[in-house]
């Protein structure tokens, strides 16, 4: 494998002009001449000691008061060297246009589209370059720093977005007329506010076309007039079905950027409580999906054991849906007394209902004709629209951010990456019930190492000092009375914190300038990049074949549009 000074090398030599190479940080970054972008992309992917086949993430930056006001920042991942770069294309504000590069990567197609609506930034070459988070009435660029947060547009009728295409009259080979419906965005019929415009042939779908933002709740723009503990409840409400894996994330790369680590004993129930939440987020689609498909009994079986994880994280949050539990350094407070006897209770009881639940599904002849050669994407496919997490390992990748960049001491653990090689939608069933078990497994082994000890830092610019401390000690009082009415002042600087969601790589694009609040929160939500796919491939599949391929996504919406 490339060491970091051997990437940076390859590339300056393949571009001595139009791409300078900033100093430090934590990933080689590059600023590019938007005339060099294409060129380098293309380079970056096609080179294979590079191979840079994953566009993890397209975002935008205001950095109001500069002669270049905007970046587009992107970032990279060659899944099969291990390395990472981000590149920054700086553009002026009255001239915000840089190439698409949706040609290189079909990744970019939602993150570009993204950019511009929340930032204006226009991708030329772009295919279908519109908002996707707002509506089509809605008037400037929300996370522009100048744009005020109270501003609301409302959306009246005949202003909702409608394919161009939709709009036309058109028929089949036979001369009979195709029909155009719409699939959501109501909740029961899809997963979520989301909506499918798609053009049938009889029962075949011909064109398909995917709006969202009905949840958009503009959690980044939020993220910017907090404090950065004041966001820890906001990443909860990203994916709900595991938001103790949001927070983890989002404290990672926070204690990344301040140079800090939390103790062993938070780092490991961390662990625990975050594969718990990968169990209870693979039996909601499992589950869920099931239900879809008809299969209504072991829904009910799957829930016994997601309320029973439930009861844990209640007994240690206080909360059971959106918890709040990690803190920048550690956590909240430690785990109750009983905690270890009733997440054993947990390894026991999960089994069982995973087997029963197998028994009644797995080799059942009408689940497997709903979902065997329905939805097939190959692994190079999959890759190239931005995939991770099990969407991508039931391609036969086996990218999982827990063993290729380890955090949390995953690299201590003994456990499988579960892949697939069909790419259909009964292989994705099949790896997440096989990451159940292996998350079990996990878990119990971190039950194991769990020892007594403190379970936030003792770095008070970050971490409350204990409440003892500050009734007796003045020190400890004025770290208090600081962070409660300052928030912590996290160093200047910019970082990319990743962990393996339940649904993929989730990523959190920081930069701060050394005040009390995050200059710019980018969220990289793992569905985003899958849903983007789903229009592609619905086009030769018939209206049921949409329901089973959607509930093997798992999209969960508050992660999709933030």
């Amino acid at each position: 494998m490339a060491t970091r000074d051997e990437i940076v090398a390859s590339i300056r030599k393949a571009f001595p002009e139009g791409v300078r190479l900033l100093d430090g940080g934590d990933l080689p970054t590059f600023v590019v001449d938007r005339a060099e972008l294409l060129r380098l992309a293309r380079h970056l992917k096609d080179d294979p000691g590079l191979d840079f086949k994953l566009l993890a993430d397209v975002c935008g930056a205001d950095y109001a008061g500069r002669e270049e006001r905007f970046e587009a920042v992107y970032h990279l991942y060659s899944v099969t060297h291990g390395h990472r770069i981000r590149l920054k294309v700086p553009v002026r504000e009255d001239d915000p246009v840089l190439p698409s590069v949706y040609g290189v990567w079909r990744a970019a197609d939602w993150f570009e589209r993204e950019a511009f609506d929340m930032f204006g930034l226009r991708f030329d070459g772009h295919p279908n370059l519109k908002r996707i988070l707002c509506h089509p009435a809605f008037v400037g660029h929300p996370l522009r720093k100048d744009y005020e947060p109270g501003q609301r547009w409302l959306l009246r009728e005949g202003e909702q977005d409608e394919p161009v295409w939709a709009r036309q009259p058109h028929e089949d080979d036979d001369h009979f007329e195709t029909q155009v419906i719409n699939l959501g965005p109501s909740h029961p019929a899809t997963h979520g506010t989301l909506r499918t415009v798609v053009r049938l042939d009889g029962e075949i779908i011909t064109q398909a076309e995917v709006e969202i933002g009905y949840l958009h709740r503009c959690f980044e723009k939020m993220a910017e007039r907090h404090t950065w503990k004041q966001v820890i409840p906001y990443t909860d409400r990203l994916n709900y079905c595991s938001p103790m894996i949001n927070g983890v994330g989002y404290c990672l790369a926070v204690e990344k950027l301040a140079g800090i680590e939390a103790p062993p004993r938070a780092q490991l129930i961390r662990l625990i409580l975050s594969e718990l939440s990968r169990i209870m987020d693979h039996i909601v689609c499992i589950g869920a999906n099931l239900n879809d498909l008809g299969a209504m009994t072991p829904f009910l079986y799957m829930y016994k054991a997601r309320e029973e994880i439930y009861s844990i994280l209640e007994a240690c949050a206080g909360g059971r849906l959106t918890i709040s539990y990690v803190r920048v350094g550690g956590l909240a407070n430690d785990v109750p007394g009983d905690f270890v006897e009733a997440v054993r209770w947990i390894l026991r009881r999960v089994p069982p209902l995973m087997n029963d639940m197998e028994k009644l599904i797995t080799r059942n002849r009408i689940f497997r004709d709903r979902t065997e050669g329905v939805g097939v994407i190959a692994g190079a496919e999959a890759l190239d629209w931005g995939w991770t997490g099990p969407c991508l390992r039931a391609s036969g990748i086996p990218y999982d951010v827990r063993k290729a960049q380890p955090y949390l001491g995953y690299e201590t653990f003994d456990f499988k990456v579960p892949i697939a090689t069909t790419g259909d939608t009964f292989a994705r069933y099949i790896v997440r019930v096989e990451e159940v078990r292996q998350s079990l497994h996990i878990i119990e082994q971190a039950l194991e190492r769990l020892q007594p000890g403190p379970i936030i830092c003792d770095e008070h610019h970050v971490a409350l000092p204990p409440k003892e401390q500050v009734y007796t000690e003045m020190e400890a009082l004025i770290w208090h009375f600081k962070l409660i009415m300052e928030g912590a002042r996290i160093p200047a600087g910019e970082v990319y914190g990743f962990t393996e969601g339940a649904n993929g790589e989730l990523g959190y694009y920081i930069v701060s300038d050394g005040g009390g609040k995050p200059y710019r929160i980018k969220v990289r939500p793992p569905c985003f990049a899958i849903f983007q796919a789903y229009p592609h491939m619905l086009v030769g599949h018939m209206v049921s074949d949409s329901v089973a391929i959607l509930g093997s996504f798992n999209v969960i919406a508050g992660e999709l549009d933030r």
